[in-house]
């Protein structure tokens, strides 16, 4: 059996953006079936969190759509350009920390913003931290119909 395409949602402090990306992703990948093929971690670019929990109000909105979080936060590092096959990232910031820590082009091929998947969402996904509650869940509305629109044709072309 081959191995699993691996995707990493990165945004900056990894408790609230990517968190609820890489619920939606997981929540897509087992719609559609296909977890044996689709794994999904998430990162931040920054360090301010590391070991935190996601935050409350992501928790609680992803809850909402009956997704669970069980995530520590983790800073995105040069290896794992080896370890995933996309790297989707919610902002022109959080893509330009990532590809500066590209070794080469096959490292750069792999970054993506993850709101170019789906262009009606506009080009990034907003950081809804010093926000209210109804910013988390325009945040999960977004990331989740980004991630559909990546895995189905990432499905289509793998098939």
């Amino acid at each position: 059996m081959p191995k699993p395409f691996q995707i990493l949602m990165v945004c900056l402090g990894n408790i609230c953006r990517s968190p609820l990306a890489e619920g939606a992703m997981q929540a897509w990948i087992d719609r559609l079936g296909v977890r044996d093929r689709y794994q999904v971690d998430s990162a931040g670019t920054a360090g301010y969190h590391v070991g935190e929990q996601p935050d409350p109000r992501s928790v609680q909105v992803a809850k909402a759509h009956g997704i669970s979080l069980n995530h520590s936060a983790r800073q995105f590092s040069v290896e794992d350009f080896e370890s995933f096959d996309a790297v989707l990232v919610m902002d022109r910031s959080n893509y330009t920390d990532v590809l500066r820590l590209a070794r080469h082009e096959g490292d750069r091929k792999k970054v993506s913003l993850l709101a170019s998947h789906e262009p009606s969402y506009g080009s990034s996904v907003l950081d809804p931290y010093y926000g209210e509650l109804s910013g988390f869940e325009g945040v999960y509305e977004q990331v989740s119909a980004c991630s559909q629109a990546f895995l189905q044709k990432l499905v289509t072309e793998q098939a």
